[in-house]
């Protein structure tokens, strides 16, 4: 016979038992939403995706922008597994309209990063860090594989590449687009002035605090919470005198694509909030 105190040890492991169950089936109940975030999106381009363009070369999601090893530092994104050409881009203010009162610096930071899949010139399988052993190639991997899909050439020698004329496929001239590296607000805001003012009065006040060890800047929206950045907030990246514009001397908050465009979320054109109502317009400029 089992003595009641071993009785007790035996009910206290089914009881511990029981809610690990219980917390791995609640788990899996959370799981898919967290992981179908991107793998749901056209951002999944490998053979599981269900978006525009698919490849079937690899089954893995993140591969096509992101490396744990190896990857391009010279893209203000993280782990970034794409080479950064040395393309070069036409900018809205080489248009000299005098409604463009901001600064405008290099095409870099993390817009680069965008149009290294984003300006057509090279074909989005190739990255620097491939799936599987021996796959790490410096100047770019072409994984092998073939693509399908309205929006992306499929054969010869641009097979990969966006298409021409298609909207995503922004090109190398950027002069019909929203301004990027353009400091926010016509400038006024610096590391000497955190909180401005802005020098254009058309424009929202923009939030500022140390994010671990660098001073960051966005706007807040109304699905967020004041005075703290988060996703849904229109993100402005710091730039250094080291890659912006000549007579930069601080760290100053600029528009990149990325302000407005959230690569991971779910929302259609990966819109950091919904543009109903122009939300995502007047989060930064007053009209």
């Amino acid at each position: 016979m089992m003595s009641m105190q071993a009785r007790s040890r035996v009910r206290g492991h089914m009881l511990a038992l029981a809610s690990c169950m219980a917390l791995g089936i609640a788990g899996l109940a959370f799981a898919p939403a967290a992981d179908a975030q991107i793998a749901s999106t056209k951002h999944n381009l490998g053979s599981t995706g269900t978006g525009t363009n698919k490849f079937d070369g690899t089954a893995e999601i993140c591969v096509f922008c992101h490396t744990p090893h190896g990857a391009d530092t010279s893209a203000a994104a993280p782990l970034w597994n794409r080479k950064i050409s040395g393309t070069t881009y036409q900018t809205y203010d080489a248009l000299g309209t005098s409604t463009l009162d901001g600064k405008t610096a290099p095409v870099g930071s993390v817009s680069i990063a965008c149009l290294s899949c984003h300006d057509g010139t090279q074909a989005m399988n190739t990255v620097i860090n491939a799936p599987g052993s021996g796959n790490y190639n410096v100047a770019g991997f072409t994984m092998a594989g073939t693509w399908t899909g309205a929006n992306v050439e499929t054969s010869g020698v641009n097979a990969g590449k966006l298409k021409a004329g298609i909207i995503s496929n922004i090109g190398t001239d950027l002069r019909n687009d929203h301004p990027i590296g353009i400091q926010y607000g016509g400038g006024g805001y610096s590391a000497g002035s955190l909180t401005g003012p802005s020098t254009d009065p058309d424009f929202r006040t923009a939030a500022t605090a140390v994010l671990g060890s660098q001073q960051a800047w966005w706007v807040d929206t109304a699905g967020g919470t004041t005075g703290t950045r988060q996703k849904t907030d229109m993100v402005l990246y710091t730039r250094s005198s080291a890659d912006g514009y000549t007579g930069q001397t601080q760290l100053e908050p600029f528009v990149e694509c990325a302000s407005c465009h959230d690569p991971h979320t779910s929302n259609p054109t990966f819109l950091r909030i919904s543009n109903d109502g122009s939300a995502v317009c007047l989060a930064c400029h007053i009209k």
